[in-house]
């Protein structure tokens, strides 16, 4: 479990929102997932590498996240923050465990991206 140091405590109930730093070491573990919940557009534009794409805004996002293994540990990001932490929570309450929101998106993002754009 990643250590998030704006939360002394987990709650349970709420995904917690982590730094750039902390969402770094854990989504190098073995048993991590690196969840995109944008558009398909906002996802070939700019991502982390090796994330998979789940698009909250999508009527079947809950369907798509019922097929996860519930043992991984989920890395969540959207544009700013927001998608992902309602994402995120959605997560919990499916029975997810280990759920973490990269608090402020990719847009402060500062690791490793990649796109489908062509320079």
């Amino acid at each position: 479990m990643v250590s998030s140091s704006s939360h002394n405590e987990r709650n349970e109930n709420q995904v917690p929102n982590i730094d750039n730093e902390s969402f770094k070491e854990g989504m190098n573990d073995s048993n991590a997932v690196l969840l995109d919940v944008r558009t398909p557009k906002e996802h070939s534009e700019k991502r982390i590498p090796n994330s998979i794409l789940i698009d909250f805004q999508e009527p079947d996002f809950a369907d798509a996240v019922d097929q996860l293994d519930k043992t991984k540990s989920y890395f969540v990001y959207c544009r700013s923050g927001n998608r992902s932490f309602h994402a995120g929570n959605l997560m919990l309450k499916k029975g997810f465990t280990d759920v973490y929101n990269l608090a402020m998106g990719i847009l402060e993002w500062n690791g490793e991206t990649e796109s489908d754009q062509f320079e």
